[in-house]
């Protein structure tokens, strides 16, 4: 990091989200990456991420593509509902 380098707060989308069974745990990574597990498979999907406004495009390492809005502190992940995961 130079001086002229000025450290940036992560997103606020970044971090862990949740379906409300536990079953699929989608982290988004600072460095927009992503890391899905599912049930105890760990990384089950992984890929890169953007997001514009309150809307997030996905694309997974094999190339396959999928979309996700926020909503009211909820992310609609296609067909998934993902909650933040509460830090203790």
């Amino acid at each position: 990091m130079t001086s002229n380098d000025t450290p940036r707060d992560p997103h606020p989308y970044v971090g862990m989200w949740v379906t409300a069974d536990g079953f699929i745990r989608q982290e988004l990574l600072p460095n927009g990456r992503y890391d899905e597990a599912r049930g105890n498979h760990q990384s089950a999907y992984t890929g890169s991420y953007t997001v514009t406004g309150n809307h997030l495009d996905y694309v997974d390492d094999t190339g396959f593509t999928a979309t996700g809005d926020v909503r009211d502190g909820v992310l609609f992940h296609e067909h998934l509902v993902l909650y933040r995961e509460s830090r203790p």
